[in-house]
């Protein structure tokens, strides 16, 4: 999988935005009781995890290791029992000093980086510097390692700039250097309130982040951008934008959104202001926010459209305006398609997210995609792709998972409090109940991993992909509910992991991740991506399965009543595909084996060089698709040949 590195007009990168959160002392430490009131392991602060802040601290305000030098933040860094109670101290009485002592070191770090970058000679610069080098760098020591270090990434910088096509290497190193002066310009703020503002943000980054990998703190912009995630809906006027220095270029408009029904901005067009209001030099983050607005309001553009030929190309200014509507993600949402095979067909249903508006959901939209193959096709197998999906919204999986199967637990929810409550799937109306596969890789989390395990604990669905999934078994609370979407507190939002969940085997996938049945390594096999290579991961824990589901955690003036009707028709273990499993795999070896490409595959995957032309090649032929339809094919021939008892 590759990340498009752009901007949906709408959309905005996790980042600060120029306006700090409106937070204040006393904010920030009621906002830290909260987050330690609700979590699943943590309810004061202490020393330890005040230790893991200040690691954290550090980390955020210089994640590249680019500014600081190790003795100066040496304190910090290992912090003495001494410094860790007097801090724990302040902190009783809402008082950030050490916090701030060290953003001021900081300030110091970004005046010694400006004067070292103007010392760089391009003409002397190292050659053949791989970007692998920066993968786990430690403190530079000293002002001369620190230069350096800098020497050695503009080197690989300009590397970079040489095989880009689409922009010259000025531009492209003028673009990132004004993205270093923005974050630093928004560090050594000259009004002392801002900086307050913006360390006091970063302590309850650093805090909530020290609990565990899932705890975050989100400024205003960052809650914006975490639910268009979490909904995959957004309103703007749906066009994906490029900062292009001269103002922000239109890459490509959004089938179904405003900017193509309008049909007056084009592929190309340069937006240089909105409003009224200059956007040339403007961080894209805050031209995004200008274009962004409440459905049904009108935004003016000012464009740039270059006319003519080539010889004879001009540039024309023109002013359009837009009504802003509803864009859905359609695109990072679900793909169908499907494959002849024999008589009939094999549906391919890629699903990205879990989601839910008022308009669609992810079950929603499976289920038509279903049964829409189902009237038109002889459908005679699913393979559902869950690769890259992060997950979404808990009773999305549930409604996912029992497309597939009939009554029964599909996941539970262990909290802080211990208490246990199962969700189950209780619908009894299955639309697939033919060969399914689960196609999973390194990246596929949560959610994802609640409905590939528990079609796996059932038997009723064979998972398949690189060796294990993410490893993502802890649920979590948003202070920002879907409901609330748009009233994002102005003091900034936070998640917090409230416990774990297991699947219907009472099994968690927390660090270890879903095991395949048959392991397709893919592109993300070989790289640290999982809760396991996380700071601060939970750890894993088991509870009874729930197959013979008893209702112990409903109420018992209402269970009887619920069980009449619930257990009718309840979904059982099955063992279907365990007479094909050693056929499945023996095939699937032998395929792969044969296979140069995906052998020469492995072996560049094994490097980690992703810039390698058999990776590219990889990425776009997807070997590891291929190899899963070509398993649903034995599948559906050897249960032809040898069908299932009762089947």
């Amino acid at each position: 999988m590759h990340k498009i590195l752009l901007f949906l007009i709408c959309l905005f990168s996790i980042c600060e935005a120029k306006a700090p959160p409106q937070l204040t002392t006393h904010d920030t430490c009621v906002k830290i009781e909260e987050i330690l009131k609700a979590h699943v392991s943590y309810q004061k602060l202490t020393p330890e995890l005040l230790d893991r802040a200040l690691q954290n601290y550090i980390e955020e305000l210089d994640p590249s290791k680019t500014y600081f030098i190790e003795s100066e933040i040496a304190s910090w860094l290992k912090p003495s029992q001494e410094l860790l109670g007097a801090s724990l101290e302040q902190y009783k009485n809402e008082d950030f000093t050490t916090f701030e002592e060290l953003h001021e070191v900081m300030i110091t770090a970004i005046a010694r980086r400006n004067l070292l970058e103007k010392d760089i000679d391009p003409a002397q610069l190292p050659k053949n510097v791989q970007s692998s080098e920066f993968k786990e760098l430690a403190w530079t020591r000293s002002e001369e390692e620190l230069k350096v270090r800098l020497e050695r990434i503009r080197a690989l910088q300009l590397d970079t700039a040489e095989k880009l096509k689409s922009e010259t290497r000025p531009q492209f190193l003028k673009r990132l250097n004004k993205r270093r002066v923005n974050r630093e310009e928004e560090l050594i703020t000259n009004s002392p309130k801002e900086k307050k503002q913006l360390v006091l943000a970063y302590v309850l980054k650093a805090v909530s982040s020290s609990l565990d990998s899932q705890t975050a703190y989100f400024t205003p912009a960052e809650a914006n951008q975490f639910m268009i995630q979490v909904q995959q809906r957004l309103f703007g006027i749906g066009a994906q934008l490029h900062d292009d220095l001269s103002g922000f270029k239109i890459l490509r408009i959004l089938e179904g959104g405003p900017a193509m029904l309008s049909e007056k901005l084009k592929v190309g067009d340069r937006i240089i202001a909105v409003d009224n209001e200059p956007v040339v030099g403007m961080d894209i983050v805050e031209a995004v926010e200008l274009i962004r607005g409440q459905q049904g309001t009108t935004v003016k553009l000012t464009i740039l459209r270059e006319i003519g030929s080539d010889e004879n190309k001009q540039e024309e200014k023109l002013d359009i305006e837009i009504v802003r509507a509803e864009v859905v993600l359609k695109e990072t949402r679900l793909e169908k398609s499907y494959e002849p095979y024999g008589n009939g067909v094999i549906g391919h249903l890629h699903l990205f997210s879990f989601y839910q508006d008022p308009n669609s959901s992810s079950a929603g939209d499976l289920r038509d995609a279903i049964l829409e193959m189902k009237k038109k096709q002889n459908l005679k197998g699913i393979v559902l792709d869950l690769r890259n999906n992060a997950g979404g919204l808990l009773p999305q999986a549930v409604s996912v998972t029992g497309l597939f199967i009939s009554k029964g637990v599909v996941v539970s929810v262990k909290d802080n409090t211990g208490v246990v409550q199962h969700l189950r799937n209780i619908d009894g109306q299955p639309i697939w109940t033919g060969p399914l596969i689960v196609l999973t890789n390194r990246t596929s989390a949560s959610a994802a991993e609640i409905v590939a395990q528990t079609l796996q604990d059932y038997g009723r669905a064979i998972v398949v992909g690189d060796p294990h999934t993410y490893g993502k078994g802890t649920f979590q609370t948003f202070t920002l509910e879907s409901a609330n979407y748009g009233k994002v507190n102005p003091k900034g939002e936070f998640k917090v992991t409230r416990g774990r969940y297991y699947t219907v085997s009472g099994k968690s996938p927390q660090l270890t991740g879903v095991k395949a049945d048959i392991a397709i390594p893919g592109i993300f096999s070989a790289l640290d991506i999982g809760e396991e290579f996380s700071k601060f991961p939970l750890a894993n824990d088991q509870i009874a399965a729930t197959f013979e589901d008893d209702l112990s955690d409903i109420p018992a003036i209402h269970r009887n009543q619920i069980m009449r009707v619930y257990k009718v028709n309840m979904q059982t273990r099955l063992d279907t595909y365990q007479p094909y499993l050693s056929t499945l795999r023996g095939n699937c070896a032998e395929r792969l084996e044969l296979n140069t490409n995906y052998q020469t595959f492995l072996k560049e995957i094994a490097k980690q060089d992703f810039s390698s032309d058999v990776v590219d090649y990889y990425s776009q032929t997807d070997l590891q698709l291929d190899e899963t339809m070509n398993i649903m094919k034995d599948l559906i021939l050897l249960m032809e040949i040898s069908p299932p008892k009762g089947g």
